[in-house]
């Protein structure tokens, strides 16, 4: 069946340019002033690409450099607040924050501020974190697992868990997140999906360290 409609006195293709036509005229000043919109937004935004926010990108590409170091080198409250010389990942996510080296900042003052047993305020920096790579994404990820394990929500930590392996999808994370999350289940009596993470680990990341002992798990909630 047909899902045309029909009127009784159809709508020819000459009559609909010529409506078409008619209505171009009718409208023209309007159109102009739509098209000259149109051209300022673009000229502008390219203007804007250029003069504002490819140096602000830089700007925060060099302010992180230095908070990174700290980060590295474990100095969790200076890489937050920055070190006096240098902006802090805080300060950076602030200033920056519409710029990708100002989004990284929230995942890494979310890490710091995880170090630091702030768990709550973690979350909240973390989860202002926007990415989809394989490697900050799921170690910030896996980091809202563990602090939402340490604020004692146990449902959210597991899912960030699972998610954190699921983003990750290698030997390295993916078994260590998915045996945090089976960990959680099995210590809340859900043995099924406990079992479910345990042969995960044991048939998508059979060559990972932890699927060595992986049995041992299995068995326990078989």
């Amino acid at each position: 069946m047909s899902n045309k409609t029909h009127s009784d006195a159809p709508i020819m293709a000459d009559e609909v340019l010529s409506k078409s036509e008619a209505w171009v005229i009718n409208n023209k000043k309007s159109i102009i002033t739509v098209i000259a919109v149109f051209v300022i937004i673009l000229v502008g935004s390219m203007a804007y690409k250029t003069y504002v926010a490819e140096p602000k990108e830089k700007e925060a590409s060099e302010a992180i450099f230095a908070a990174e170091n700290l980060f590295a080198a474990q100095d969790f409250e200076k890489a937050l607040n920055g070190d006096g010389a240098n902006l802090g990942f805080l300060q950076i996510a602030d200033e920056y924050g519409s710029t990708a080296a100002g989004n990284l900042a929230h995942a890494y003052a979310g890490m710091a501020l995880a170090q630091l047993g702030r768990y709550e305020e973690a979350i909240e920096e973390l989860k202002a974190f926007d990415g989809e790579d394989k490697i900050i994404t799921p170690a910030a990820l896996g980091t809202l697992g563990s602090c939402y394990a340490h604020t004692g929500d146990a449902d959210a930590a597991a899912k960030y868990f699972v998610e954190a392996a699921e983003v990750a999808d290698n030997n390295g994370l993916s078994p260590y997140y998915l045996l945090q999350a089976g960990n959680i289940y099995e210590t809340q009596g859900n043995a099924s999906k406990a079992l479910k993470l345990y042969e995960q680990i044991k048939n998508d990341y059979s060559t990972s360290s932890i699927a060595t002992d992986i049995d041992k798990y299995i068995n326990r909630v078989k």
